[in-house]
């Protein structure tokens, strides 16, 4: 019999932190598509099921080891992960709580993703709020940020850099 459980690994999963945007667990930022547990011979075997932001991601590798390193100290004998890339991540994936967080950090929250198979030529913006005072009047200063997946905007309010998260 298995000493662990579904629900036990997705507990010791929402510890795991995205090591890119420390303040939201793997759970939380929507990449954990499936765990499952089984028993062997000499312990528990556990599969986790990823799908990362992007397939560079080069938080990857960190988010593996961490997830491996959480459960082995659950007591799991053995960590699977498996990375798929269909369905492709989207920031639709992350709930309200997690916004609440990346707001609270200083991270303006993503926006409703484009539907799929939408093709566009250049990217329609809609004011993005800023986390710090909620002001809408912010101007987006690079389509780069701190990571790939965040750009860099400016307050014009309160004149405070902040990233967002894009959606995607």
């Amino acid at each position: 019999m298995s000493a662990l459980t579904r629900d036990a690994v997705y507990e010791t999963l929402n510890t795991v932190m995205d090591p890119e945007v420390p303040v939201i667990s793997v759970v939380e930022l929507g990449i954990i598509r499936d765990a499952s547990v089984s028993a062997s011979p000499r312990g528990d075997v556990v599969h986790v099921t990823v799908t990362p932001t992007y397939s560079g991601c080069p938080a990857m590798h960190e988010i593996e080891a961490d997830i491996r390193a959480a459960l082995r100290a659950r007591g799991a004998h053995e960590v699977v992960v498996d990375t798929v890339f269909a369905p492709a991540w989207t920031t639709d994936w992350i709930g309200p709580e997690a916004r609440e967080k990346l707001r609270a950090y200083g991270i303006a929250p993503p926006g409703r993703a484009e539907p799929q198979g939408l093709i566009t030529l250049t990217r329609a913006r809609v004011a993005v709020a800023c986390p710090f005072c909620g002001s809408h009047d912010t101007r987006l200063q690079s389509e780069f940020g701190s990571t790939a997946c965040k750009a860099i905007h400016v307050c014009n309010a309160c004149r405070q850099p902040f990233d967002e998260f894009k959606a995607f």
